[in-house]
């Protein structure tokens, strides 16, 4: 299934009218497999599947490590995702007792959105980044994304290795960004713990959560966080940049990770 279409449309430009075709982006309902049983459903954007449910999967810690992953496969024109893997039953225990509805767009479950819950360790990484390289990453990530490109209608996320390795996600519900951009990296073998995750929208509790599940150590947007947002990232002492526009940053935790 391709994820995007065109269809006509009327333009209105000043006192004219005309038809032209538009291009727009696709929006499915993924369900997700884990040896044979669904564990969840998100609404998607139908491009890396794969990548969205690994990373969606190891962010609730479903999923320790890519090697517990026996097959991966893409079923029913991409609507579903099924999966067989070593899982952590606890951690799908506790998804399906205590998931809450995240609000970014779209519709998921996260059991990590609680400051007192995540699983993940304190980030005690010394890793610094010059604040020029998050400005010019920032500034062109944009014009790296297809999609956002073809349509203006989905988030965008970057992971940023170094200058000549990243990984992108593009989707309708920004969370889905994330668990994509993490979920190449991962499947790719990358070292998170030496990379920076840039994104298009708020800096909510679960965009912060996920960061901090796989100990990435700076989480950059160009917009503001929320206080939930804040309170993870001071807990869990990741550097939470927001506002990053031209050679501006706010910066809510983190700040030694950040080289003027």
């Amino acid at each position: 299934m391709e994820p995007i279409f065109s269809t006509q449309i009327t333009k209105i430009k000043g006192d004219d009218s005309f038809s032209c075709d538009d291009t727009l982006v696709r929006e499915i309902k993924l369900e997700i497999l884990v040896n044979g049983e669904k564990v969840g459903a998100v609404m998607a954007t139908p491009v890396d599947q794969k990548a969205l449910a690994v990373g969606y999967l190891m962010s609730e810690d479903i999923i320790a490590d890519v090697k517990d992953i026996e097959n991966i496969e893409v079923i029913d024109d991409g609507m579903k995702i099924d999966i067989k893997a070593k899982i952590n039953e606890k951690s799908l225990n506790r998804l399906n007792a205590e998931g809450v509805v995240i609000s970014g767009c779209g519709r998921s479950n996260t059991a990590n959105i609680d400051p007192n819950a995540i699983s993940a360790k304190v980030i005690n990484n010394p890793i610094k980044f010059k604040r020029d390289t998050i400005s010019s990453n920032m500034a062109t990530f944009y014009t790296q994304c297809e999609l956002y490109e073809k349509t203006g209608c989905v988030h965008t996320a970057k992971l940023y290795v170094n200058d000549n390795e990243f990984f992108i996600g593009e989707d309708i519900a920004q969370h889905n960004t994330i668990d994509k951009a993490i979920g190449k990296a991962r499947l790719a073998g990358a070292d998170l713990s030496k990379t920076f995750l840039m994104v298009s929208g708020r800096l909510s509790s679960e965009m912060v959560a996920k960061a901090v599940m796989h100990q990435i150590p700076v989480l950059v947007s160009r917009t503001a966080p929320t206080c939930l947002g804040v309170m993870i990232a001071r807990k869990f002492n990741l550097t939470l940049c927001g506002f990053a526009r031209g050679e501006n940053m706010n910066v809510y935790s983190g700040a030694e990770r950040i080289e003027i």
